[in-house]
């Protein structure tokens, strides 16, 4: 079983909150040895009620053998008339973080292709929800509920966390109802784990399970410190490996997606690669973390700022970058046409550029223009600002419709394409040119950290 196979979003299930009283005998002292006993239930008081159950409702239609579509096969053989759909019904976790407008912070696979939302607060009232716009490269989504006696969660800063930092996550696992557990923060950002395009995970030993996705994980403040995501589950339960979007990405993604519906990520023009210490010896440079800038696309916003290939970026305002997905995703999450200021290293000498930020226009392609075999699939050429950008050859597949012929074949959001019919593929066009002619595809793929073949005849 590859890597891939252990890291499993963690899919909420809708419960009903239990109160149950506890025996008057069974209740902690206040005090021992004259000194108060710690608790969090103060902190937890405040915090829980501003985390919600939302269940969905979608619609998935049914792919039949072409015969059971013959009015007179079915006729003849007495067959009824069968269901063109079924329906599907998912259950997730959201945060509400603005009270007066009733907006709700929850993951994108949570509502992805709902029909219907509805939302359970603490307090037993259902609600129905709409959602305002989603991410499904950063698994952030915004919807909105009814405002009225609402109860939001402060957002930290997370850029203040700190390894060992106490951490609390609130969510519903496996059904059971609200719960919540403690643990630390195990580690900061955490990338290249193949669960979304744009990672800057938080690791924490606080116990997610299958439950706990689109839920809050809180300081010992009460405040949303991030939004608990995945997890890396062998046995299908945690194992003390929990991964959450910290809050400041949660909160510049919101603010694009209640302005704009969805997030308008910008582009610097250039391809990226991680500062190894081989480069850093090459370079002579003596920084031992950085991303490097492999190559600048003409006409680009980081031409016109005059960056060059070989310049090392060692932060974006004011924020260190690390490593190549450091700085993509530090960009990636800036509105197109914010200014950005970027301190460098070129020929070993510290310099400081200010550049602003372009828009990224990815070439897509519907599958239902390439082959009847591919309806329901979106396709994208892997752009120079894309987290997959100098990793992978191949073509994106952006998006697929649940229950189209393309999802029925076996494709899925996020899976990288290499190969048509044995011939490589590094752009739609090429696609296009491959699979328009083709009666059948033989279909590679890169799937995570794994490889598919696909058959579509």
């Amino acid at each position: 079983m590859n890597r891939q196979c252990s890291l499993l979003l963690a899919v909420l299930a809708l419960s009903v909150t239990v109160a149950m009283p506890l025996p008057v005998s069974a209740a902690l002292p206040a005090m021992i040895d004259g000194q108060a006993m710690p608790t969090l239930a103060p902190m937890l008081e405040r915090a829980t009620p501003a985390v919600v159950n939302i269940a969905t409702e979608s619609r998935v239609a049914l792919r039949n053998n072409p015969l059971l579509d013959d009015p007179f096969f079915r006729h003849f053989f007495n067959i009824p008339d069968q269901p063109r759909q079924r329906r599907t019904q998912s259950v997730g976790s959201g945060v509400v973080v603005d009270a007066q407008r009733g907006y709700v912070i929850t993951n994108h696979h949570v509502v992805e292709g709902a029909d219907t939302i509805t939302v359970t607060l603490s307090d037993g009232r259902q609600l129905d929800a709409k959602v305002i716009g989603s991410d499904p490269e950063s698994d952030v989504a915004v919807i909105r509920i009814p405002n009225g006696n609402l109860i939001a969660l402060p957002l930290a800063n997370s850029d203040r966390l700190r390894v060992g930092d106490f951490v609390v996550a609130i969510g519903n696992p496996f059904g059971l109802g609200q719960t919540v557990t403690s643990g630390i923060v195990s580690a900061l950002g955490r990338t290249g784990l193949g669960i979304q395009g744009y990672e800057d995970f938080i690791q924490t030993d606080a116990s997610i399970n299958p439950g706990n996705s689109g839920g809050a994980l809180v300081n010992l403040n009460g405040e949303l410190v991030g939004v608990n995501t995945a997890i890396i589950a062998p046995g299908g339960g945690n194992v003390g490996i929990g991964f959450a979007i910290p809050s400041n990405m949660v909160s510049r993604l919101m603010n694009q997606i209640i302005a704009h519906g969805s997030v308008q990520r910008g582009q610097l023009g250039v391809s990226v690669q991680d500062l190894t210490p081989e480069l850093a010896r090459a370079f002579n440079i003596p920084a031992n973390q950085g991303a490097v800038i492999a190559q600048v696309v003409s006409r680009s916003a980081a031409d016109k700022a005059g960056l060059r290939e070989g310049d090392v970026v060692l932060r974006v305002n004011d924020r260190p970058i690390r490593d190549g997905s450091g700085l993509r995703n530090a960009i990636g999450l800036l509105e197109v046409g914010a200014s950005v200021q970027l301190e460098i290293l070129r020929d070993g000498r510290p310099l400081t550029i200010k550049a602003k930020v372009g828009e990224y226009v990815p070439v897509k392609t519907e599958g239902d223009d390439l082959n009847p075999r591919l309806a329901g699939a979106i396709f994208e050429d892997i752009g120079p600002s894309s987290p997959l950008a100098g990793k992978v050859q191949g073509i994106l597949v952006a998006r697929v419709e649940s229950g189209s012929p393309a999802a029925q074949a076996g494709l899925r959001s996020n899976d990288v394409i290499t190969a048509i019919n044995r011939q490589r593929v590094s752009s739609t066009n090429e696609l296009r040119r491959i699979a328009a002619r083709s009666n059948s595809l033989v279909i590679n793929l890169i799937r995570g950290r794994g490889e598919l073949l696909l058959v579509l005849r």
